[in-house]
């Protein structure tokens, strides 16, 4: 038993559900065999000034990680800037390289997950900032020697020279190798400081916490949310969330900006790579809702985050 399965809402798949996947849906013409477009997400290669600047950013990286200046902290979430995840390759590089990204304050992680939680990255980085992550998941970090860790049950907080930094729920699970399924605690972060609120999802399915993340930290300014990794539903469902999902938590969050991530790094689904992007577009364009409110990021595009 994990120390928390209680809170995990994605059923354990065994062997004939990942054979069901991988070959009987493949060789009834479904999955990734449909996808024959050569398309790759935009890249635009970030300027690193623009992360030493003192007003607040937010740069896409690629995937769910961003370096985010808030607070007049440098913050990372998610980081990995490694070529591949096991044997699968990035599709693009890294918005920045790693040796460019200025000393790191803060790096959140919000679950163990190989595509979030990526060691060899985290040892690049090194031990200088603080890491804040859910419950259990410290000592993977201190083993790798980054002894600055903090770690948070959901609804707790830490601060970090004024910017909050509070743990909140996901509709998710952890597994880092074969015997320690929801060991770890996972989630997503809330981040609240004088200039703006930001909130980074992690990986989860959709379900009816978004309403009350809002509500308790809210306003959100922005919102970083999945909108890949979805297909197919009949697997994907408990864990990930569809584009259309991704829209109605952002409208459920009440926040004034989506920012759509976990897609276009790593294909590790069924979907098409670009169309998470087209779908959230269309989510936007179908209820009249304001464009400039949808952040579509190239890989290593900056923002500005104003409210």
């Amino acid at each position: 038993m994990g120390r928390f399965d209680d809170r995990a809402t994605a059923p354990a798949r065994g062997p004939l559900d990942i054979l069901k996947w991988r070959v009987t849906d493949r060789l009834a013409g479904r999955g990734l065999a449909r996808d024959r477009s050569g398309y790759l997400p935009p890249v635009r290669p970030a300027d690193p000034t623009a992360l030493t600047a003192p007003a607040p950013s937010l740069t896409w990286i690629g995937h769910a990680s961003f370096v985010m200046r808030l607070g007049g902290l440098l913050v990372a979430t998610d980081p990995i800037f490694s070529e591949r995840i096991a044997v699968v390759r990035r599709l693009v590089p890294p918005g920045l390289p790693l040796a460019d990204v200025p000393p790191l304050d803060v790096v959140t992680i919000t679950h163990n997950h190989r595509d979030h939680l990526d060691v060899a990255t985290l040892r690049r980085i090194g031990p200088a900032p603080l890491y804040v992550v859910p419950l259990g998941n410290g000592g993977l970090l201190r083993a790798a020697g980054l002894p600055r860790v903090v770690e948070l049950d959901w609804w707790q907080s830490t601060t970090v020279a004024g910017l909050e930094i509070t743990l909140v729920p996901a509709r998710h699970w952890s597994m880092r190798g074969a015997f320690d399924r929801n060991d770890m605690l996972w989630g997503g972060f809330v981040y609240r400081s004088a200039e703006g609120t930001a909130y980074h999802s992690g990986d989860t399915a959709s379900f009816d916490g978004f309403k009350e993340i809002g509500a308790r930290l809210g306003p959100i300014d922005w919102a970083m949310l999945p909108i890949g990794a979805y297909e197919p539903r009949w697997f994907m469902e408990p864990q990930h969330m569809n584009p259309e999902e991704a829209g109605q938590a952002f409208l459920d969050l009440d926040a004034r900006t989506l920012g759509g991530m976990h897609w276009g790094t790593f294909q590790l689904t069924d979907e098409p790579v670009g169309e998470p992007a087209e779908r959230i577009r269309t989510f936007f364009e179908e209820r009249a809702l304001p464009p400039d409110r949808l952040w579509v990021l190239d890989i290593g595009e900056n923002r500005r985050l104003a409210r």
